[in-house]
């Protein structure tokens, strides 16, 4: 496998294709009667923000195309601007459904340090795709796999407390209209 070069990232296209991007190759095309009124160096700032977010704040190699263009569209939102991602042609999901299982074994061995933030960056990632309930499912067996214990115990009811609350803090930072179950 080719090495991805340091200042790349890999923008994964609605049909599952893959290309390196750096900053300055990110072409903004903008759509409609406010076009004239954007500072095509505004654009060229705020998507080489975000850029810098995706790469170095959140370390990531990959990211979609609607992740990085929903990410520019806050960041000119921050700005006044009322900006719309040209996405209308895909639909949310009803319903988006994530195994914290999963998220505690990618984590396994740093315990808590690790997983928490990766479960901050999951729920960030999913609520990108607007859905209208995000659910975690597998938390019994997320608890106990990151207390490194066979039975339940009261060390595991409060990190399930924890997990928990730190999801319904995450989500009530992030602007959006989504339901949270998580069992």
């Amino acid at each position: 496998m080719i090495a991805l070069h340091s200042d790349c990232l890999m923008f994964q296209l609605a049909n599952g294709e893959s290309i390196p991007c750096s900053a300055e190759m990110i072409c903004i095309e903008v759509h409609g009667n406010s076009a004239g009124l954007l500072d095509q160096e505004m654009l060229r700032h705020a998507a080489a923000s975000v850029f810098h977010y995706f790469k170095t704040e959140l370390a990531r190699e990959t990211v979609t195309v609607g992740e990085f263009a929903g990410a520019l569209e806050k960041v000119l939102r921050g700005f006044g601007l009322t900006i719309r991602a040209g996405m209308a042609d895909v639909p949310s999901p009803e319903m988006i459904e994530m195994d914290l299982r999963l998220i505690a074994r990618e984590t396994s061995g740093s315990f808590e340090l690790l997983f928490f933030p990766r479960l901050r960056d999951e729920l960030r990632n999913q609520l990108q795709r607007s859905p209208r309930v995000l659910r975690f499912r597998g938390l019994r067996g997320c608890v106990k796999q990151l207390a490194g214990a066979q039975r339940w115990s009261g060390r595991c009811e409060k990190m399930q407390e924890q997990i928990v609350e730190y999801l319904r803090g995450c989500l009530s930072v992030e602007e959006n209209d989504c339901a949270l179950v998580v069992e």
